[in-house]
């Protein structure tokens, strides 16, 4: 009477292991495509930072020659 019963609640799949391979891969496919969307979102920002860093560098440097011209214009022969 000892052997009376399903085998399949007794005996693991064959084809387990083989189920988590694929849903392991599947999750680790879906980890990347979110990573890569994550970069490409932060890419974007850094872009948009290095634009207004050159314009605000581009401010400074012409507020720094116009005081110099001025200076100039002021010192000048009158």
């Amino acid at each position: 009477m000892a052997g009376q019963g399903s085998r399949y609640l007794k005996e693991p799949f064959e084809c387990a292991h083989e189920h988590r391979f694929i849903a392991t891969e599947k999750i680790m496919a879906l980890q990347f495509e979110t990573v890569e969307k994550r970069l490409e979102r932060i890419e974007a920002m850094i872009l948009g930072v290095e634009k207004r860093l050159w314009m605000t560098v581009f401010g400074v440097v012409g507020v720094i020659l116009s005081q110099a011209v001025q200076s100039l214009l002021e010192y000048g022969p009158k």
